[in-house]
């Protein structure tokens, strides 16, 4: 009796079901499937195994079998190049016996099933495992049966194997966060007359944007700011930015001039990271003396904006040299700027000025000036949190999007704080 591709369909709908039912493990996916089709009445076996393939031996291994057949311990191991039925599944997928006279169990049919991953081996392609079953009868059923059985189980597995790879890469991640995140400062930060505020929002789990303060041990004349992007995406672009992270704070322990402490980090990332290198980099001091004297170096990175308050005009601060990893040595200069009462330093990853509206708009340099502008007289939280709300507003439904990061610096309009 032939079955019809109807019934192929309800075949393939009954050994999905059984598929998508809750298992631990493949073994346990596939000793299930072999139970409920050997118990089913839509079905004719009569009794199934089910073997795994033992990649160092080139062997079988009997893992589970169920029914009317011949009992074989578990455990049992059959040679590939001593089976002509297993070494067959290296060309074709399913194996099938002719009928076979068992005596008082009447006569039998056996097949042997491929499914799974396949395992590159000596002899040819060989499926991770092998499902064995037994008929009363040869029909054409019974060889579609097989197929069908074949095809779901090979496509729940690829499932399963796929789940399990995304859980690993969730708990990955999750566990990439919590590093991560736990090196990230405080947002705000008061320094003498500066108040200070910065923010990373990262677009996926974990993302390539960094920002932190540095200090100097006990030192309370200095503090440093920096800010990065790592070029690369995703978790790999994380990496890069925990690099920096570990590299900057171990470095700011020694007293080291800020244009070697780059030059040093640049090389350490070209030797490091030999495919994905490129990370821009914005560092600068802020000093406690009267002229509000800021020391720099851009490497590479988006030049910050500089407000003055005495003019309500915006300059930038443009590269000083290049982006970190490219060649194993570059110099880099140290520049500086003076920061007067009810000025205001932003620095930002590109995150914020490259996000994108529908049309495919910049949000770009002006309109962030323009925020700036109109909010110079806020605090720095203030100034920081209007920026990443009106460039999220701005690029809502855009089809790109990015990690950001901004620092704001304001320096207070009176007096000088003694706070750090």
């Amino acid at each position: 009796m032939n079955i019809t591709g109807l019934h192929q369909r309800a075949t393939y709908k009954l050994v999905d079901a059984i598929l998508t039912a809750k298992a631990s493990d493949p073994l346990d996916m596939l000793s299930q499937l072999v139970r409920h089709i050997v118990d089913s009445s839509m079905m004719v076996m009569t009794g199934g195994r089910v073997w795994e393939l033992d990649a160092n031996t080139d062997e079988y291994v009997l893992r589970y079998q169920y029914g009317e057949m011949e009992h074989m311990e578990l455990g049992t191991r059959n040679s590939v190049a001593e089976t002509p039925e297993l070494r067959s599944l290296a060309t074709r997928n399913t194996y099938t016996t002719p009928p076979i006279d068992a005596g008082e169990r009447g006569t039998l049919l056996y097949s042997l099933t491929g499914v799974g991953e396949l395992v590159q081996r000596p002899l040819g392609q060989f499926p991770t495992y092998a499902l064995a079953f037994t008929a009363h009868e040869q029909s054409d059923e019974f060889v579609d049966a097989m197929l069908v059985v074949s095809s779901a189980a090979s496509t729940a597995l690829r499932n399963m194997r796929t789940v399990q790879q995304n859980k690993k890469i969730r708990k990955d991640l999750d566990q990439a966060w919590q590093i991560q995140r736990g090196l990230v400062p405080d947002h705000h930060r008061q320094f003498h007359r500066y108040d200070i505020y910065g923010i990373s929002l990262p677009e996926s789990v974990v993302g390539g944007d960094y920002f932190d303060y540095l200090q100097r041990g006990d030192e309370q004349d200095r503090l440093g700011l920096v800010i990065s992007d790592a070029a690369s995406k995703g978790l790999s672009a994380a990496v890069q930015a925990l690099f920096v992270s570990g590299a900057l704070r171990m470095a700011a322990s020694f007293d080291t001039k800020m244009t070697s402490l780059v030059s040093r980090l640049n090389t350490l990332i070209y030797d490091t990271f030999p495919n994905e290198r490129f990370v821009s980099l914005f560092m600068c001091e802020l000093l406690s003396s009267q002229s509000g004297l800021v020391l720099y170096v851009n490497a590479g990175h988006c030049p910050p904006m500089h407000y003055k308050a005495s003019t309500s005009t915006i300059s930038t601060l443009p590269p000083t040299g290049g982006i970190l990893g490219i060649v194993p040595e570059q110099p880099f200069r140290l520049e500086n700027l003076n920061m007067s009462p009810g000025d205001i330093l932003v620095l930002f990853t590109d995150g914020i000025t490259e996000a994108q509206n529908r049309a495919g708009d910049l949000f770009g340099e002006e309109r962030l000036a323009e925020v700036i502008r109109q909010h110079a007289q806020e605090t720095s939280e203030h100034i920081a949190q209007i920026v990443l709300d009106t460039v999220n507003r701005f690029s809502a439904g855009g089809a790109y999007s990015d990690d950001k990061t901004i620092i704001v610096v304001k320096s207070a309009v009176t007096g000088v704080g003694n706070r750090q």
